[in-house]
């Protein structure tokens, strides 16, 4: 395969959903290309269109319009083709309740043709799965673990994982993780859905933002998280006098300002000069300054009609999501 070519690249990629109620526009003329040697976030949250999106990818439903490559391949035409090369865990997992995860695992790696299953049994350990135990006593994080480990096995040159980490268990999440780095690192690609905004930020290269089945934005996570806009921490050695609160209240490029006892907290746009100004003759003990997270510049697509969201709202919101 060339490797400039893009390893998934879609082209007015569309569905509807067509019922006695009236249509249901699923995903809108996606068009998107993941790199080779890419971790890809696709983002957004649960009904803004990722599963109908694999899908497609995956021919498991056919487009109402549009077309989508993988790997240099036509996903229609050479869907069989493409299923030998990738690696795929769907959001839903159906597996054979009254076989054991090895039994699961051989058979896999029989149809695989896979000489050996040494590296599942690799996998198995470091993600803290007993494969002697049947499916059916599987708790739901580890029937997670045992899908993850189907499509890993066989280290395929593209992974396709919706929701990957559903169920898992933070330690877990974590050797998650490492695992999708070990696969960059050795040149194969990552297609990941998620509703995690911090598993996308820990791990992925490039964001996919998706709302209401449209694409809103693609961008490398630094790029998506440098915006205008800090977070600010002051503790002072006193109280924080009336009039002081009242030059930060007015001051250019601050918004959200709220104190309690000794702290003042701020978001602030542009330069640090005259907050200290406003602060003068204040003895501060500390200054913390935090760079907004991807859950605040999600919410620039999401929420507030493209306004910079407070912290507060941020909390609200990603509840709800």
């Amino acid at each position: 395969m060339n490797n400039k070519l893009p390893v998934i690249r879609s082209d007015d990629l569309t569905k509807v959903y067509r019922s006695r109620q009236g249509d249901t526009l699923a995903l809108d003329s996606l068009n998107l290309e993941v790199r080779p040697g890419e971790i890809f976030g696709y983002l957004g949250p649960n009904g803004a269109g990722k599963t109908t999106t694999i899908r497609m990818l995956l021919d498991l439903i056919r487009p109402t319009r549009g077309t989508a490559e993988i790997l240099g391949l036509d996903a229609r035409a050479e869907s069989v083709a493409i299923r030998r090369r990738i690696g795929f865990l769907p959001g839903e997992l159906s597996l054979w309740k009254a076989r054991t995860g090895r039994q699961v695992v051989q058979y896999i790696a029989s149809v695989r043709g896979m000489p050996s299953t040494a590296y599942a049994d690799e996998l198995a350990e470091r993600l803290a799965l007993d494969l002697s135990r049947r499916v059916r006593d599987y708790s739901s994080g580890n029937r997670r673990k045992l899908g993850l480990v189907i499509a890993l096995m066989h280290e395929p040159e593209l992974l396709i994982l919706d929701e990957p980490t559903n169920g898992l268990d933070p330690l877990v999440q974590q050797t998650f993780n490492q695992l999708m780095r070990e696969a960059r690192d050795a040149g194969r690609t990552v297609f990941l859905s998620s509703h995690l905004l911090g598993e996308v930020q820990a791990i992925c290269d490039r964001v996919g933002i998706l709302k209401d089945g449209r694409l809103k934005a693609v961008e490398t996570v630094e790029r998506l998280t440098h915006v205008d806009f800090r977070w600010v921490r002051l503790q002072f050695r006193e109280a924080v006098p009336a009039a002081t609160m009242a030059r930060l209240e007015r001051l250019p490029g601050a918004s959200d300002v709220d104190v309690a006892h000794h702290t003042v907290s701020l978001r602030l746009t542009g330069d640090f000069m005259p907050l200290l100004d406003a602060v003068d003759g204040l003895y501060i003990e500390d200054i913390r300054v935090e760079e907004p997270t991807l859950e605040e510049v999600f919410l620039t697509y999401y929420g507030n009609n493209g306004a910079t969201p407070s912290r507060a709202g941020t909390r609200k919101v990603m509840e709800v999501l």
